[in-house]
């Protein structure tokens, strides 16, 4: 039996913790939160309202899952490698380039299991992908497109309303919501990138397109009812379940409780009348060590799906829409079709796909064993994947390529 603190027990804290106690193979001793009503969520674990006092003391727990906001990462990251926990670190590591390599000189020097949240690496569909593409079946990669559609509504409420709509209070972007993708063709590819581009912008979510006669806030808007991204028609259908993204909202889920949130919480804002910042849309291209190249769209303007690759190779070529995987051979033009079959949709809500849980239980085997083997990515492979995000940012807003060259492996 594993038994793991909790730091930061918001949607994503939670949900790891439940997963882990879920198997069976853990229990939660030690829960750190500011708000007595996510700490009351594990009721037989010790509370403490600040995760320093938990740091205070003496390791009270195997392993710690640290989900606080993204600019509240590296304190306890640190810390709790110094402690000897071993540690789940929620993605993005932190803002900073110099607050991850400083994670992960802790993680290392420490010696602990130390995981970072890439789900994506762990679904079902990318390990069918991944030992595909390890089995040569379309022989070497040379190009991929891969699109991660985020979805109209995701983007309302996250980045548009909610706590990572702006760059000073959290972080860009891609670093908030793509480093999933750049990880992930990391990962594929078994290669790192050399070179990035990038190219992209806030183009709708601004002040000069809110229509005509809009209101500050959904519940009082006349335009509400045609509005793709009227606050009542994304969560009112969602009360009486504690679920996301509703439970971000209130923890009382009853229609008055979610009505008076959308009076005068956040959530309720029209999204022409936010103070957000970061893109809706965003293009990353990627040169891979050996040449191979790589095409990244993020964009808000679709309907919240699984990510969409194509994957072409000097032997064949692999479609996949994180539910099936369609592979073409060039020798016998012929084409298979490979069923991964999701355990969820490709939200929070529905797990990631299948990788929220599987993460979970490689990351308690490699606690409960000690063997690293179940981690899908090294501290260093993590902070690869960051350093591309940062790079593409800096194309992005300076119009200039990039190099990569000389990263840590």
């Amino acid at each position: 039996m594993v038994t793991l603190a909790v730091v930061g027990a918001g949607s994503r804290g939670t949900g790891y913790a439940r997963h882990a106690v879920g198997t069976g193979r853990a229990r939660v001793v030690a829960v750190a939160d500011p708000l007595d009503s996510r700490r009351e969520r594990f009721p037989k674990a010790t509370h403490y309202a600040d995760w320093r006092e938990l740091a205070a003391l003496p390791r009270q727990a195997d392993a710690v899952i640290i989900a606080t906001q993204d600019r509240d990462h590296v304190e306890p990251a640190v810390r709790f490698a110094e402690l000897g926990y071993d540690i789940l670190l929620e993605k993005p590591m932190a803002v900073s380039e110099d607050d991850c390599r400083a994670i992960v000189v802790a993680a290392e020097r420490s010696g602990a299991v130390f995981a970072v949240c890439h789900v994506l690496r762990y679904t079902p569909y990318t390990r069918a992908l991944k030992a595909l593409l390890d089995a040569g079946r379309i022989g070497e990669i040379v190009s991929i497109q891969h699109l991660e559609p985020v979805g109209w509504w995701h983007q309302a409420h996250s980045y548009v309303r909610g706590s990572w709509r702006r760059t000073d209070e959290s972080t860009f972007m891609l670093l908030a919501k793509s480093c999933h993708d750049l990880d992930w063709l990391v990962h594929l590819t078994g290669k790192q990138v050399t070179r990035v581009s990038s190219f992209g912008g806030l183009q709708h979510f601004r002040p000069e397109n809110r229509p005509a006669g809009a209101a500050d806030r959904c519940l009082d808007c006349v335009v509400e009812p045609s509005c793709p991204y009227s606050a009542k028609r994304i969560y009112l259908p969602l009360t009486g379940r504690a679920v996301w993204p509703l439970s971000v909202l209130t923890d009382d889920v009853t229609e008055e409780g979610v009505l008076a949130a959308l009076r005068t919480g956040p959530y309720g804002r029209c999204v022409y009348a936010c103070d957000n910042d970061v893109v809706d849309h965003q293009v990353v291209n990627m040169e891979f060590e050996g040449g191979a190249t790589a095409s990244f769209t993020m964009t808000a303007f679709t309907p919240s799906l699984h990510r969409q690759t194509r994957i072409f190779g000097t032997r064949g070529w692999i479609e996949g829409d994180g539910d099936r995987l369609n592979v073409f051979d060039f020798v016998t033009g012929r084409s298979e079709i490979v069923e991964t079959r999701p355990t969820g949709d490709a939200t929070a809500r529905g797990g990631h796909g299948g990788g929220d849980e599987a993460l979970v239980e490689a990351f308690l085997t490699a606690v409960a064993t000690r063997d690293r083997a179940p981690i899908l990515s090294s501290p260093a492979e993590s902070l690869h994947s960051h350093l591309i995000a940062w790079a593409a940012e800096r194309s992005r807003l300076h119009g200039e390529t990039v190099s990569l060259e000389g990263t840590p492996r």
